[in-house]
């Protein structure tokens, strides 16, 4: 029997990259698996990498949500209850990284992007998602980052910003939650060439070169 045989989970962002990959990951050891991202076409290009490795459809879930929004976070976790039942696994991968919308970095970039991808959705969709964790004694992980650590990053100081704020989140849910029975765990990767630098307006390549530069 595979390792999450009869375990439903979400992953978010997993139109691409870690989420991706994880969500694959998850579906070939035996979980139902909902994915969500913003990208209807990546979104469906994930789910197509899932049933290439012999996966069944009704095993995969996919919402085109916005997870910065109250109602995409509503729509992910009540369509995921409809389809299969019960919640066991949320990995928060959803963020956003160094550039606003308007291409800006550093102190000039919108605020916002610290406020509503990297922090508050994260908070906000595991306070949605909280009664079913537990009914389930189920676990969440965080995708965090190593800018998170102590070292200064002035061009993506909001992204370092949140990171941190998400390890401290996570560290302090895991106690809150484990007199219940769920886990809570972080994971810190480093650079990673994902499709997160075209999503954000980056020539394709660029993400590539700053993982090779941060290796």
């Amino acid at each position: 029997m595979a390792r999450f045989t009869g375990k439903v989970a979400i992953v978010t962002g997993s139109s691409n990259g870690i989420g991706r990959g994880t969500a694959i990951l998850f579906a070939q050891e035996g979980a139902k698996v909902t994915i969500t991202g913003r990208n209807a076409q990546r979104l469906e290009e994930t789910k197509q990498e899932i049933l290439k490795s012999g996966v069944p459809e009704d095993n995969v879930l996919a919402v085109v949500a916005d997870l910065a929004s109250e109602k995409g976070q509503d729509e992910l976790i009540d369509s995921t209850i409809q389809q299969f039942g019960r919640l066991d696994i949320l990995v928060n991968n959803a963020g956003t990284a160094f550039l606003d919308s308007q291409g800006r970095t550093g102190l000039d970039q919108d605020v916002s992007d610290f406020d509503k991808i990297n922090m508050r959705s994260v908070v906000t969709l595991t306070q949605k998602a909280k009664k079913y964790l537990i009914e389930s004694k189920g676990e969440i992980v965080n995708v965090s980052s190593v800018a998170a650590g102590p070292q200064a990053h002035s061009d993506m100081m909001y992204y370092g910003m949140s990171k941190a704020a998400l390890d401290q989140f996570t560290r302090s849910t895991a106690i809150n939650l484990i007199q219940h029975g769920v886990r809570v765990n972080a994971v810190s990767p480093g650079a990673v060439a994902t499709g997160i630098g075209e999503a954000m307006g980056l020539p394709p390549g660029a993400m590539e070169k700053v993982s090779k530069l941060a290796a």
